[in-house]
């Protein structure tokens, strides 16, 4: 189908409802827009063969540059070497491209877990063009035992290829259309494998033990304890920034006396607790493997270091504590005093949430002691 292409033309070309549909532009010969049943994307189809190149998405590429870039490629296609135009990229050659596109427009945590990711779940030994969607679900295939990896593997993916296209280096993604899976998680743990854990912990050394002993001791966020600077410490109060934690809010915890003996026995290097082995300024990130060795003195490792967040929460409840004491210790934002409570209830529940630790400590000390 041939047209004058404008800007307003594009705009009202319909989305395909099925399959692609391309309008040539009767300005520039070889140059048109590809409608898919989501996308718009700016096509050029060149040497004998009639092959296909695009060159981006609309309207991340304008009009006029798309046409540029199409003028410049058809004037040069012939000339090449190979006669599919650009050398094929590899998978591996458009991860690195993808992870480097990401690099400083996305928090350096999430890069990281593209990073790690991709290059554990996803070792294509083909041309990018060449990755069929047979080939992305034998993968993902593969992780079907820990569906919440397999979701986090998915998406990775998925984004990825989508800058591909994007980027003009598909043509189409081959991710599957139907979205992972994965249900809520509702773990908590007993009695006995708390203690375990926590017995488990205090025999481990720095920094693995020290920090499980403060996730089971505060029921913060991994990130939160990790993350954690003496700086931010004083008189056994440990105030989190508004922009460190999750719900951007400044969180005031009072440690209990077994945290702060905890902390107290850190070894320094540092403002921060629990620096990173190659880099000082960044947390620790060693989690798989530091866990895995942990998990091998235990009868069990179906939880997740987040199940102990979880377990602190049902324990308070136990412990009488009221609810939206343990939702002020948890730093939560929404329940008993999230919406329009929060907004008119400004007291902090500092002593309550102080007592309310202290309760938590002797619970945990009977619970060590009844099973040792």
């Amino acid at each position: 189908m041939k047209t004058r292409l404008t800007d307003l033309a594009i705009r009202k070309l319909p989305l395909s409802e099925k399959g692609q549909l391309t309008h040539w532009d009767l300005a520039t010969p070889g140059f048109g827009v590809r409608c898919s049943t989501r996308s718009k994307s700016f096509v050029v189809m060149y040497g004998e063969k009639r092959r296909l190149k695009t060159i981006g998405r609309y309207p991340d590429l304008s009009l006029s540059e798309a046409r540029r870039q199409a003028r410049r490629f058809l004037a040069t296609a012939d000339d090449r070497p190979d006669a599919s135009g650009a050398p094929a990229l590899s998978f591996a050659e458009a991860r690195d491209r993808f992870l480097e596109h990401c690099e400083g427009r996305n928090k350096p945590r999430t890069v990281q877990t593209y990073r790690r990711l991709l290059n554990r779940h996803f070792a294509f030994k083909k041309d990018l063009e060449e990755i069929e969607r047979a080939d992305v679900t034998r993968m993902l295939s593969k992780l079907s035992a820990t569906p919440g990896e397999q979701q986090h593997a998915y998406v990775a993916l998925r984004t990825m290829l989508n800058w591909c296209v994007a980027a003009g280096f598909l043509e189409t993604s081959p991710m599957p259309r139907v979205r992972q899976k994965t249900t809520s998680r509702d773990r908590v743990l007993s009695d006995e494998e708390l203690a375990a854990v926590y017995g488990r912990a205090k025999e481990t050394p720095y920094p693995y033990g020290p920090i499980v002993e403060l996730l089971i001791l505060t029921g913060q966020r991994r990130g939160e304890v990790v993350g954690m600077r003496r700086s931010w410490i004083e008189d056994g109060v440990l105030t989190l920034p508004a922009g460190f934690t999750k719900n951007k809010r400044e969180h005031r915890l009072p440690l209990s006396p077994t945290a702060l003996e905890v902390i107290d026995g850190l070894p320094v290097f540092g403002d921060m607790l629990f620096p990173s082995r190659d880099d000082g300024d960044r947390p620790f990130s060693g989690w798989g493997k530091c866990k895995a060795r942990f998990d091998e003195a235990l009868t069990f490792n179906d939880y997740v270091l987040h199940d102990l967040r979880r377990t602190f929460s049902s324990n308070m409840a136990r412990l009488s504590v009221p609810i939206h004491v343990t939702e002020k210790i948890l730093n939560h934002v929404t329940g008993a005093i999230g919406g329009v409570a929060a907004v008119y209830n400004r007291y902090s529940y500092f002593d309550e949430m102080a007592a309310a630790l202290d309760k938590h400590d002797e619970f945990l000390c009977h619970a060590i002691a009844d099973r040792t």
